[in-house]
């Protein structure tokens, strides 16, 4: 085996363009798209429209819901518990469906590698 200027090996055992066209690959993308998707479209319209609203009904944003708490204030903490609540519910859904997946491929490629 010889190494490229770069430091990596020039050669190696796995296909790794086979092991992403993998089923296995394939079912963990699919799952973690089917997660990612869905809550990146969730996240956006959120953000956007509470940026509309900020635009284009200033009077409703700047009701007083207690003191100088406004509505507009309540919607743009929102936005920083919406985002909090996300990346938890990400790495919940990672540990429990993604991971045991990955942590089998790489497994897997390890074993081989080391067989090479």
């Amino acid at each position: 085996m010889t190494d490229s200027p770069g430091g990596v090996s020039a050669t190696t055992s796995i296909d790794y363009i086979a092991v992403e066209e993998s089923p296995r690959f394939r079912e963990l993308k699919r799952t973690q798209r089917s997660f990612v998707f869905p809550l990146a479209v969730f996240f956006l319209v959120w953000y956007f429209a509470y940026v509309v609203a900020a635009g284009f009904f200033p009077e409703f944003m700047g009701q007083r819901v207690a003191g100088d708490i406004t509505v507009g204030l309540l919607l743009g903490l929102g936005q920083f518990v919406t985002t909090f609540a996300i990346t938890m519910g990400y790495v919940a859904f990672a540990n429990r469906r993604l991971d045991p997946i990955s942590a089998e491929m790489r497994a897997d490629l390890e074993s081989r590698e080391i067989g090479a």
